[in-house]
């Protein structure tokens, strides 16, 4: 699976521009599984196994990353812009970002020997960040960009020993492991959606959970590991090294009680994510028609929606048997 995650962390997908990392899954999926892709960009799968459930079980994993989207071009050819999801100015100081076409760019900032003393204080307003694209002009600049297309940060994939330095591991980690799993022979027969647009408000998942004929849903995503010098302990939310972690409260969802004790129990190696923050696709599959019970499966994820995630690979790993550990506990009628 690691090679494949790598992989998967190459591959520019910004929400609403999932298209290529779409084409990739199918191609890896193809004749393991019956898939379609919706209206919205989502793919569908349905994994034949040995046996009928007796509750019917859906994971998912979202495809779009983070990144950011032009809104203009100034008379000096700079390119104006704005995020798409949540990303920090911090991390995107001075980053060199490549757009959908290949043209390659720096985000810029008033340089520092011109700052004030206030200004050296504090970060620069998001708005006034620019990508220089090394045009001399408007016209210039035009030729290459227009409003609306999107960038990623250039970022490759770096090993450092059984950790992995990379762009976009959230989501592509849900990804690689649900890849993995249909892959894999299936004791019963499941679901698998690979949904659109999650880091701007779960657009996928809610019309992907609609047309799904499900009763559990487990999503399986990547959440902030903050085990970092001077970060208190009880706000750490998880930590590398540890397992994935699995959720008993979000900002977006309070998840399923039996499935949090069996995930914590079924001697699979995890942890609680210990801290209420954040949300995933899990919400949607909650809310959608009578309502599905939810888990969330996370992989620990320092300087998440960065050009710099790092995560654990063991941890990694670990996802896939816990996954095939609840699907067989779920559908067989064990939890739940």
């Amino acid at each position: 699976m690691k090679e494949l995650l790598l992989k998967l962390c190459t591959i520019p997908a910004v929400s609403g521009r999932e298209e290529k990392l779409s084409e990739f899954i199918l191609s890896e999926i193809k004749g393991f599984c019956d898939a379609l892709v919706d209206r919205q960009g989502n793919i569908i799968c349905f994994k034949k196994g040995k046996k009928r459930p007796v509750k019917r079980v859906v994971f998912d994993a979202h495809t779009d990353e983070v990144g950011i989207i032009v809104t203009s071009v100034t008379s000096d050819g700079f390119v104006k812009f704005t995020t798409v999801g949540g990303i920090e100015t911090a991390v995107m100081l001075c980053r060199g970002v490549t757009f959908e076409n290949g043209v390659k760019g720096v985000v810029g900032m008033k340089p520092v020997h011109l700052s004030s003393t206030e200004e050296r204080k504090k970060y620069p307003e998001k708005d006034s960040l620019y990508i220089d694209i090394g045009a001399a002009s408007k016209e210039e600049a035009e030729k290459l960009i227009k409003p609306g297309d999107t960038a990623v940060f250039d970022s490759e994939p770096v090993l450092m020993g059984d950790r992995l330095k990379a762009r976009a591991i959230d989501d592509r980690a849900g990804v690689a492991c649900l890849i993995s799993l249909l892959k894999r022979e299936a004791e019963y027969d499941f679901y698998v959606t690979f949904t659109v647009q999650e880091e701007i408000g779960t657009r996928g998942a809610q019309t992907a959970a609609f047309g799904l004929d499900a009763e559990v849903a487990i999503s399986l995503e990547a959440t902030t590991a903050a085990d970092l010098e001077g970060v208190a302990e009880e706000k750490q939310v998880c930590r590398l090294s540890k397992g994935p972690a699995v959720s008993f409260m979000d900002k977006g969802n309070l998840y399923t009680r039996s499935l949090y004790d069996f995930a914590l129990s079924c001697g699979e190696k995890c942890q609680p994510k210990a801290y209420i923050a954040g949300g995933n696709n899990s919400r949607a599959f909650a809310l959608s028609k009578e309502g599905l019970s939810t888990l969330a499966v996370s992989l620990p994820c320092r300087y998440l929606h960065s050009p710099s995630c790092v995560a654990d690979l063991t941890d990694f790993e670990a996802m896939l048997p816990l996954c095939e550990r609840l699907l067989c506990a779920i559908a067989g009628g064990e939890v739940l």
